[in-house]
């Protein structure tokens, strides 16, 4: 087998597990009521369960991903391993203040990348030029330079919003 062959049998695999992995991360941090606030106004509890999800995971999934859908647990204290955060007490005593995600809305969360700060949640394009376009009862947030309104931030590389 020559390195042609190794790469024929090993590229595929590897590329849809990436792919998969960077998405459950992605998911995780980016979805509709995701929790996000300026450096001075962040608050450390918040931020690690409002923003970051539970990702409800059907039990062969959560296996092979290690629980990953326990991720918000680790957010509280960095010495709690995913692995060990699906314990029944993890998930009961911090399921009221958590957003959850089943499958399908993580899949839906990918078309996410704008935060609109009037509204506190991210939306998507389409979302905003819908809201950028002026019709009856709205005085067109479009404005005159027709740039995007202050309130719809692009998300940085970082994560960050920038304008």
């Amino acid at each position: 087998m020559g390195i042609g062959g190794f790469l024929l049998v090993w590229a595929p695999g590897a590329l849809i597990a990436g792919g998969v992995g960077i998405w459950l991360f992605y998911v995780q941090h980016q979805f509709e009521d995701a929790y996000w606030q300026r450096t001075g106004l962040l608050e450390l509890r918040d931020s690690a369960l409002r923003g970051s999800s539970f990702l409800d995971l059907p039990k062969p999934l959560q296996f092979a991903t290690g629980n990953i859908g326990y991720h918000h647990i680790h957010h509280l204290s960095v010495r709690i391993p995913n692995y060990t955060s699906s314990a029944p007490t993890g998930r009961t005593r911090c399921s009221t203040a958590l957003p959850t995600l089943s499958l399908a809305d993580g899949l839906r969360a990918v078309r996410l990348k704008l935060w609109d700060e009037q509204t506190g949640r991210l939306v998507t394009f389409e979302q905003a030029q819908h809201a950028r376009r002026p019709y009856a009862g709205n005085r067109g947030l479009r404005g005159t330079s027709g740039a995007w309104p202050r309130t719809w931030r692009r998300r940085a590389p970082g994560g960050s919003a920038e304008s």
